[in-house]
């Protein structure tokens, strides 16, 4: 049995990674660095994780590669499935040596600060051709507006925290000095009405498209604008090709997920992405095709290949999300996730692998 190396467990859609590729029939073995979390990650309890690994210290560290190296060299020629930012960039950086010992489908660092670089995404975008929102270099001409630093996380900004919306002059200046903070010459765009949505794409050594799922979003929470509590997948056969021709022209390998707003892209998330478990709740083989793909088979691609209408939640975010939306007058949405609590899939629940469920609420509680 072939095995794959899922790093990073303490990540919510390390759950859904885990139970794919154990169905798949691989062998899986989960890692997590001691000091990033204080209590076992959810994951860890899966039956599908058929081994775990403590790393000491933090994926952050200087020395991480080294002790999740050691890892690798103990498992033969494994799969290497990043599921950080963090650890997917720490390997990237040392792609020619990791190349070595394991298999895996990482682009290389340059292109990883590229496409997290939200104006070369928007440059880029427009020689292509591709719908972008209008940028200003100066103060803007029309409000709203949103305020952005070129790479959020490069800052250590939570995800609700990588942009601002400003109605007015006031407040574009007030929310540009706060953005300044971090970076001195923030990104400022129109603000797109319309459902945000996003393209996941995961390309082959060759760069190759071998697997797309699309996914709109329904609530967030802050609903002012933070990571989605409650989205559905669809299938957009545009957005899927304008997402590949972006990717494919910065040479990209690996997993990302293009993000929409309307009809235009916002910037990219090249790597594991918040919504992931929609993979596993809409019935897609990506992860498997990325552990095939990695250790050397050819995958063909299969448009439309998991279920489209499916309604997935994070049950403790969207119950914040929803509140929050009733709380503020928005009983549309607010009622509506009243309803989605009964129809539609928990992201983390599995029938036939309840453990992760239950330790991730014990441990979302216990940590409040």
């Amino acid at each position: 049995m072939k095995t794959v190396i899922v790093t990073d467990g303490k990540y919510r859609s390390s759950i859904a990674a885990v139970r794919a590729l154990g169905r798949a029939g691989w062998q899986v073995v989960v890692t997590q660095t001691r000091d990033d979390v204080k209590a076992a990650p959810p994951v860890f309890f899966s039956k599908y994780a058929a081994e775990t690994v403590w790393i000491d210290g933090r994926a952050a560290d200087d020395g991480y590669t080294d002790r999740l190296a050691q890892v690798v060299r103990a498992h033969g020629r494994p799969v290497l499935f990043c599921v950080g930012a963090v650890s997917l960039n720490a390997v990237s950086r040392r792609r020619d040596e990791f190349s070595r010992i394991c298999d895996f489908l990482i682009a290389p660092p340059e292109v990883l600060d590229a496409l997290n670089d939200k104006e070369t995404v928007h440059s880029r975008a427009l020689e292509l051709g591709i719908p972008v929102p209008k940028q200003f270099d100066g103060e803007p001409d029309a409000y709203p507006v949103v305020i952005k630093p070129h790479c959020g996380e490069k800052f250590g900004l939570k995800a609700r925290d990588r942009y601002a919306v400003a109605g007015d002059r006031a407040e574009y200046e007030a929310v540009l000095a706060a953005m300044r903070r971090y970076d001195p010459s923030p990104i400022v765009q129109q603000k797109i009405s319309g459902d945000g949505a996003g393209a996941s794409l995961l390309l082959d050594s060759n760069g190759r498209l071998i697997s797309a799922l699309c996914h709109r979003r329904i609530r967030e929470y802050p609903i002012t604008g933070g990571p989605s509590t409650c989205c559905v997948s669809f299938y957009d056969e545009t957005k899927i090709a304008q997402a590949y021709e972006l990717l494919r022209s910065f040479g990209f390998t690996g997993m990302a997920m293009v993000e929409f707003k309307g009809d235009s892209i916002l910037e990219v998330n090249p790597r594991v992405w918040g919504s992931f478990p929609m993979t596993e709740c809409a019935g897609s083989d990506f992860a498997a095709c990325y552990a095939a793909a990695a250790s050397g088979e050819t995958v063909e691609y299969r448009p439309g290949n998991y279920n489209t209408g499916v309604k997935m939640r994070f049950v403790l975010n969207d119950t914040a999300a929803v509140l929050s939306y009733l709380g503020h007058g928005k009983f549309g949405r607010g009622f509506g996730g009243i309803g989605d609590a009964f129809g539609a899939k928990e992201a983390l629940k599995s029938a036939d692998d309840p453990a992760p469920f239950r330790v991730y609420l014990k441990n979302t509680f216990q940590r409040k």
